[in-house]
């Protein structure tokens, strides 16, 4: 581990988050295994968890010290949550992945049905992936990038980092906070218990997101006793991640497009302390839920927001996931450059989802603490893309050794979890702070498994 972009990366983290140049608290590391990677990756996952952590002592006002087992943080950037009687599910479609065009690579993002749907009405169907790949040969990356975005799927090509910093979205990004925070119209000051056991006990998250830096944001916090209510449209499934990220979490089904169900939103909302939403910049807005009429309907709310691309710029509404983020900014051009590879290299894992994810439960523990101390609602926005820029500026090429991530025994917890789909082990907390464990009071289930309704 390189304890010195650990620090670095900690300490913009901690005074993006505060809005002060002070020194940050002592975040004490150990176990300093890390991925191989041209960034430093496990560095960024254990500095993004010991943020959310310490913004947890922030809130009860305490003075005690955070640590973080950086081997711990960088499986949970993994996944949490292993299966004992089944394989894990696949966590790609058949078509998703790198390709190489006429004049470079892109990647193709089809996990979703409608973004496989999307993408097929430019490249037509084809019956396997090397079929597909000899038909995306024909394309220029930058014009098959835009006709797969226009027909509403999501592509990103492969870009250098020189070549973002020129891209207006890059440009846009580049000016932009890693945290973009403000105090909002008072509320009540709320008589919450906040103790140190259950710290977000009596707390009402309502929970707008997916794929995956949100819905790790909402898990942190149920972690910590939060009553977190995910809300998903009718026909959205994920599969693959829906054991690992609804521990601790309520899942319910609304359809946002109808006069019932945007209703049924405006009710819940009314009720919730904390908003967490991962739609395109402009989404709610469309709805008639814009910042102002969400405060409005809660006044006080702790309104925390991501998307993909940075809330400035062309591509402010754009579609994309982490992957496709890594493709645009540079950081798998950087790896394979790194790597020695002919191919695109990414980070080892979805780092900028997860580290985002961690930041977002950091900003709502923030707005929580504003709310107590000074009635004042809050309001914080995050974007993968900025995420993407820390590393870049802050852990590019860590020195040492880097010696690769191998699972312990003592990783997991002691009691197995029980699922809707089967048995499985969930890891220990990655981080700790004295008195105020993080455990999820229930396991992962369906979504849509329960009704709309705190």
């Amino acid at each position: 581990m390189d304890y010195q972009l650990a620090a670095a990366l900690w300490q913009h983290m901690w005074q993006g988050l505060r809005d002060t140049a002070d020194t940050p608290p002592r975040l004490t590391f150990s176990q300093a295994d890390t991925f191989p990677s041209a960034y430093a990756v496990s560095e960024l996952a254990a500095s993004s968890i010991g943020l959310a952590t310490q913004a947890v002592s922030d809130l009860l006002g305490r003075s005690a010290p955070v640590s973080v087992n950086v081997r711990l943080a960088s499986r949970w950037f993994q996944h949490s949550f292993i299966p004992l009687n089944r394989p894990p599910a696949a966590l790609w479609d058949p078509f998703a992945g790198d390709y190489a065009a006429r004049d470079g690579w892109i990647r193709l993002h089809t996990n979703a049905s409608h973004h496989r749907q999307a993408m097929e009405k430019v490249l037509g169907v084809h019956r396997d992936r090397t079929a597909l790949a000899t038909e995306v040969l024909n394309w220029s990356a930058a014009a098959l990038e835009q006709a797969v975005v226009d027909a509403g799927g999501c592509a990103a090509q492969m870009r250098s980092v020189e070549q973002w910093q020129q891209h207006a979205q890059g440009i846009a990004v580049g000016q932009e906070p890693l945290f973009a925070q403000q105090a909002t119209a008072s509320g009540e000051i709320p008589d919450w218990p906040i103790s140190a056991a259950r710290p977000l006990r009596g707390i009402r998250v309502l929970d707008l997101t997916r794929i995956i830096a949100g819905p790790v944001a909402t898990r942190f916090l149920a972690s910590l006793g939060a009553e977190v209510l995910r809300i998903d449209p009718p026909d959205w499934q994920e599969p693959s991640l829906e054991e690992e990220i609804t521990s601790g979490k309520r899942c319910a089904r609304l359809d946002l497009k109808s006069v019932v169900g945007l209703d049924q939103l405006r009710t819940l909302l009314s009720q919730a302390d904390v908003l967490v939403h991962g739609y395109r910049a402009d989404a709610l807005e469309n709805l008639g839920l814009d910042a102002a009429a969400r405060q409005q309907l809660a006044p006080g709310l702790v309104d925390v927001s991501l998307n993909a691309w940075g809330w400035r710029g062309p591509w402010r509404n754009r579609r994309g996931f982490d992957s496709l983020v890594q493709m645009a900014c540079g950081i798998a051009h950087q790896g394979m450059q790194w790597s020695g590879s002919t191919k695109p290299t990414p980070l080892p894992v979805q780092a900028l989802d997860h580290a985002t994810g961690y930041m977002l439960a950091a900003a709502v523990l923030e707005g929580l603490r504003q709310r107590r101390l000074n009635g004042t609602g809050w309001q914080a926005r995050l974007s993968l893309a900025r995420t993407a820029l820390l590393l870049q500026q802050h852990g590019f090429a860590p020195s040492g050794t880097q010696n690769g991530i191998t699972p312990q025994p003592d990783d997991v917890l002691p009691t197995l979890e029980i699922t809707h789909w089967g048995i499985g082990e969930r890891l220990r907390a990655a981080s700790y702070l004295p008195g105020t464990p993080q455990l999820c009071a229930t396991p992962g289930v369906p979504l849509g498994s329960s009704a709309a309704r705190w």
